[in-house]
């Protein structure tokens, strides 16, 4: 599986962004595909995640109400949609996927258990 992310930027606080995962490959192996971030100077955190399948999503406490985790499955793509960002979201995103058949919340928050990563997209929040 090989993952593509697109979409960041520098935007103003307030302002809205969506990012973009396509995926290529072995995608029918996918389970769980999420968002991750890293700030400068902090540990990767957990965004969101999406069961492929079914499309059942959870959201850090951090994000949840204001991002959106979606995905268009003819596409093979994942969408992050990001409402009301503040600079507390700048950060380098990732998106990462595992095919594991097994998901709990905490399991797919920790980045340990994603063998496939596509690379960062730099988003900037001015205040």
């Amino acid at each position: 599986v090989q993952l593509q992310a697109s979409g960041g930027g520098l935007v103003q606080a307030g302002d809205s962004l969506r990012l973009s995962c396509a995926a290529s490959g072995r995608t029918a192996d996918i389970y769980i595909i999420s968002w991750f971030r890293q700030a400068p100077g902090k540990e990767r955190e957990f965004v969101a995640a999406l069961r492929w399948p079914n499309r059942y999503t959870n959201y850090a406490d951090s994000v949840k109400g204001r991002f959106t985790i979606s995905n268009d499955v003819a596409k093979d793509t994942v969408h992050l949609q990001m409402n009301s960002l503040n600079a507390e979201d700048t950060a380098v995103y990732f998106c990462a996927a595992y095919s594991q058949l097994y998901y709990t919340a905490e399991f797919a928050a920790s980045s340990d258990n994603y063998p496939y990563w596509g690379q960062g997209t730099q988003v900037t929040v001015t205040s």
